[in-house]
């Protein structure tokens, strides 16, 4: 039931006593200006049992987390201020913990296709675009690249194909870099070309760690010493898992799902509609955004020991938020934006758009069983206030960005609904399942090094790239953390699939069916295609995709 189809005295009171109760139950809380406001609960033991961990997730997490730390404390490595002395004792931090794609990791991460892969189907697949022009602080020149190109190609010809695509870090410029052992560590907001070459693979070919080019600021390129090109790599790539960690993960998937249940929570009635279909969508998000401001981003967890620190990571949020838009959280229109509607084995791409068009299609048919007109839509003040509460609380209010302060026709609550299930399903997937397979090889990415980049070329060797590496203690705290955000605990939900049967009327059970029977369909077309690669994707198997945002 919508408000409006009330008409009991007693049920209308009964329902507005529902939401006062609720409303003074979940409170907005401001955890930093400019960044998503988040729940008023300090503590996962004050939260109502409905939104709570289950005591099985509980009991897994804790067991997960004992059987590493014993590991690595057997092995003398927790804790550890000791450095790496091979990169090959890097591969000693876990024997119980292995997956086949870590175990590619460590043994391809300086290969420069595998580079260019993983910003395609990495854990940070948003970042990329195609580059038609290169930027004026960017000064490559046909003669650094034409090597790279196929022959009798050029730097202009390949722009103008689509072949050449740009990483760019700008928006981390500027930003104060953590202290370690009373020393500034070092940030770098770099530039790197990459381009897709007749093999179809996409090749990084040139590298500047800094916006502003300067003699003290090189472009690097894979002629150059091999050390001096991993270096500039490894660089890049730190700025890329911050930014990744603190921006695609924590608060675009994690404090925007936080917002749009808390919204929800305060906004809408067990009975109503809207209330019935995203609710699973928020299965345990309040408590694992807690327990993730408590032990990994606060002041003292594992993301403040990275080049960025806490202070610097919750700068690059709130830099991200100012400039983020709505149609950059809608799949179909990030990937036109960027350029990427042909880029070949893009495999985010494939099975994100048919995963989009799926949970469209499932929304749509829900949403207009429940509002057949646009009138019902205008009608309903608690789906209003709904939308008004994400504006204000998750998008700070920022009307130039797109996204909407109230909601006008039917295609509108869609589209948005649509954003809603996608961002706490598929993209949380996108950005958390791999974690573990990519980052915990400290090599190919880590949230810490120590040591400056690289300003000229040939003064470096295997022996810089050991000290610039994290220390042993670092290097084990941050892989324990990849493992845990990517298991899989025993009470895990796929998406689609609804235990609590909230709906109870024959229509949108037969809708559940045919939106459970789609995602089937792709689970077994996605493994299919799997089987031919030698890669497999995995993450955007809709087996694979857990229901809500809730590790």
């Amino acid at each position: 039931m919508k408000a409006f189809e009330e008409d009991h005295p007693l049920l209308i009171d009964h329902r507005k006593n529902e939401l006062m109760l609720k409303k003074s139950l979940f409170e907005w809380k401001i955890m930093a200006e400019g960044i998503p406001h988040m729940n008023n609960f300090n503590d996962v033991s004050e939260l109502p049992a409905e939104i709570r961990f289950s005591d099985s997730r509980t009991a897994d997490m804790r067991y997960s987390k004992a059987m590493t730390g014993i590991e690595l404390k057997v092995k003398g490595l927790l804790g550890s201020t000791a450095q790496w002395e091979s990169i090959e004792d890097i591969k000693k931090i876990f024997w119980y913990n292995k997956t086949t794609m870590s175990e590619y990791v460590a043994d391809h991460w300086m290969d420069d296709d595998f580079y260019g892969y993983q910003f395609l189907n990495g854990v940070n697949p948003g970042v990329i675009k195609r580059c038609s022009e290169l930027p004026t602080n960017f000064p490559v020149t046909e003669e650094m690249v034409k090597p790279f190109l196929e022959e009798g190609s050029s730097l202009q010809k390949e722009m103008e194909k689509g072949n050449m695509f740009l990483y760019d870090q700008k928006k981390m410029d500027g930003i104060p870099p953590a202290a370690y052992n009373g020393e500034p560590l070092h940030v770098t907001a770099g530039l790197c070309l990459l381009n897709v070459n007749p093999d179809n693979k996409l090749m990084p070919i040139a590298i500047q760690l800094n916006q502003q080019p300067s003699e003290k600021n090189p472009i690097f390129l894979p002629s150059d010493p091999e050390t001096d090109w991993l270096l500039a790599k490894m660089f890049i790539k730190n700025a890329d898992c911050m930014d990744h960690e603190s921006v695609h993960h924590f608060m675009r998937t994690h404090f925007l799902a936080e917002v749009f249940a808390v919204a929800a929570l305060r906004s809408f009635p067990v009975i109503h509609p809207m209330y019935k279909l995203l609710f699973p969508h928020f299965r345990h998000t309040l408590h694992i955004n807690i327990r993730g401001r408590q032990h990994l981003l606060g002041p003292d967890g594992a993301l403040s020991n990275s080049s960025l620190g806490f202070v610097g990571l919750m700068e690059l949020m709130r830099r991200d938020l100012s400039e983020m838009t709505y149609s950059s959280l809608c799949l179909p229109e990030n990937i036109a934006a960027r350029g990427l509607e042909s880029i070949p084995n893009f495999y985010y791409r494939d099975d994100g758009l048919k995963l989009w068009n799926i949970i469209k299609s499932f929304v749509k048919a829900v949403v207009e069983h429940y509002y057949p007109s646009d009138s019902e839509v205008h009608k309903d003040t608690e789906l209003q206030d709904w939308i008004s509460e994400v504006f204000t609380h998750g998008f700070l209010g920022n009307k130039a960005a797109g996204f909407p302060a109230a909601f006008h026709t039917v295609e509108e609550v869609v589209k948005f609904t649509t954003m809603v299930i996608f961002t706490t399903t598929v993209q949380h997937a996108a950005v958390n399942s791999g974690q573990y397979d990519y980052n915990s090889w400290a090599p190919n990415g880590t949230l810490l090094l120590r040591k400056p980049p690289p300003t000229t070329k040939g003064q470096s060797s295997m022996k810089t790239v050991l000290e610039t590496l994290p220390n042993v203690g670092d290097t084990v705290q941050l892989a324990t953390m990849t493992w845990l955000l990517s298991d899989r605990y025993t009470d895990y939900i796929p998406l689609g699939t609804y235990p609590e049967e909230r709906f109870d009327e024959p229509e949108p059970k037969q809708m559940i069916k045919e939106f459970q029977a789609e995602l089937s369909y792709l689970s077994e077309a996605i493994t299919s295609r799997n089987s031919h690669l030698e890669l497999p994707y995995t993450y955007l198997d809709p087996a694979e995709i857990e229901n809500s945002v809730s590790i």
